[in-house]
């Protein structure tokens, strides 16, 4: 379908030099832009974690509250 639009001269060059860059046509730039623009947007999901705790078979051998210890720990298994 044909129709006429007043567009701003600067808006209309930077349309322009997008197309000739992508090698698509003017009509194809101002469709995709006014399709971002008014069609509604597909909703994605918000990503859920599946937390699955283990219960161990140990009670932990370090205070994680001591910052020295858990450095210690980590530096005896090298």
């Amino acid at each position: 379908m044909k129709t006429t639009l007043n567009l701003d001269a600067q808006l209309l060059h930077l349309a322009k030099k997008s197309a000739a860059d992508r090698g698509v046509t003017l009509t194809q730039v101002v469709e995709e832009a006014l399709s971002a623009a008014v069609l509604p947007r597909a909703t994605t999901q918000a990503f859920r974690l599946r937390w699955d705790p283990v219960k161990g078979d140990r009670s932990p051998t370090v205070d994680v509250a001591d910052r020295g210890a858990l450095i210690d720990r980590m530096e005896e298994t090298r």
